[in-house]
């Protein structure tokens, strides 16, 4: 394995674990990043297998961040907190049924259409366009929901078919969620949290259908590229996630909208001039 291959694993995991819990697409910047800094000496199959399976370093990052929180059997908690947190598990189920079964069924034809710039471009543009508008309603409003007893079975499914937008790419999946459980009514805290939670089935869910799809057929380069980038995801995520928890406490949303836009704009002026 060249050391060039190793380093661009290190920028690809630290992109993926800052970009995945902020609203900013994920996949949009890996994409993009792809774009300048390719994995050239790895086969196309495993660089699309290698931009989903390395959410799993990121993923682990929550599990561990928020081990008490979403563990029903810890001994320090009494009867009815570890009820709260069997029926917060179930509302996370239920949120990713729409996202689970659409896709699976439109996984391929995904991947084929719309893993792009022009895409990627839009979405920014147009969620973060979503972003200030929301923010600029909920100015003088109060949440309905600000904490996760206050979420019913309901609401977890309407922010479900919210997460679906995600799998267009460029949408950010925590973008989706969050966008979508802000306007059902959920603090700006919860909102946040849920989607963390979300992440947990369905980036499993989407790692060990690429997994499958790719045969597992991969050369030790491939493996290693993919550990290392899963590594750094997961330490870089530990410090994302905290920053993020910490930043919406006193700020909103506005500046990831703005942030969106403005790379959008630099992303569609680049490759039509690169054209």
């Amino acid at each position: 394995m060249e050391f060039i291959e190793i380093l661009k694993s290190i920028i690809l995991g630290i992109i993926e674990g800052i970009t995945e819990w902020l609203p900013i697409s994920s996949t949009g910047h890996m994409i993009l990043t792809d774009e300048f800094i390719q994995l050239k000496e790895l086969t196309p199959k495993f660089k699309e297998t290698f931009f989903v399976v390395i959410q799993l370093g990121a993923i682990l990052a929550v599990l561990i961040l928020f081990f008490h929180k979403l563990n029903p059997f810890s001994s320090t908690k009494t009867i009815e907190q570890k009820k709260d947190t069997l029926s917060l598990w179930g509302k996370v189920i239920v949120a990713c049924f729409p996202a689970a079964i659409l896709g699976v069924l439109f996984d391929d034809l995904l991947d084929q259409y719309l893993y792009n710039y022009i895409t990627v471009a839009i979405t920014l543009i147009l969620y973060g366009f979503l972003f200030i508008v929301l923010e600029n309603r909920n100015r003088h409003r109060t949440p309905q929901i600000n904490h996760f007893s206050e979420l019913s079975y309901k609401t977890a499914l309407f922010i479900g078919m919210f997460q679906v937008l995600s799998l267009i790419p460029g949408t950010s999946r925590s973008g989706a969620t969050i966008l979508g459980a802000i306007l059902i009514g959920t603090s700006r805290y919860v909102a946040a949290e849920f989607s963390f939670f979300l992440a947990i089935p369905v980036m499993f869910g989407a790692s060990g259908l690429k997994l499958l799809k790719s045969g597992l057929g991969f050369t030790g380069a491939e493996w290693g590229v993919l550990l290392i980038g899963m590594i750094v995801a997961f330490v870089v995520s530990i410090f994302a996630i905290k920053f993020l928890m910490g930043f919406i406490k006193k700020h909103d949303f506005k500046p990831f909208g703005y942030y969106r836009i403005s790379l959008g704009i630099l992303v569609l002026g680049y490759f039509l001039l690169a054209k």
